[in-house]
């Protein structure tokens, strides 16, 4: 069920809010808060409504992998979200 936020993301963009970070390795190690990585997954909140020739191609609940640099970070009533567009989204999980 997707979170219901006051965000409409505008034209060609989405709003997406990232996943947990990894907290321990494959192997059973546990990771430090300093060596964790930016996590590059994410579950779409809001669509935009695409642009005149280009009709959006991800939906609201799709799980998505994007650049590691993509988006804008925005937090919105505690809940860190990124705020991108879709040509940043390399894939849909």
């Amino acid at each position: 069920m997707a979170k219901k936020v006051n965000i409409t993301p505008l034209h060609d963009r989405v709003l997406v809010e990232a996943a947990e970070a990894e907290t321990t390795s494959a192997g059973g190690i546990i990771i430090p808060d300093t060596a964790t990585e930016k996590p590059q997954r994410g579950k779409i909140i809001a669509v935009g409504n695409g642009k005149p020739d280009e009709p959006m191609t991800v939906k609201v609940g799709n799980t998505v992998l994007y650049g590691k640099y993509a988006g804008t970070e925005l937090n919105v009533d505690g809940t860190d979200y990124l705020i991108m567009r879709e040509s940043d989204i390399l894939a849909i999980v």
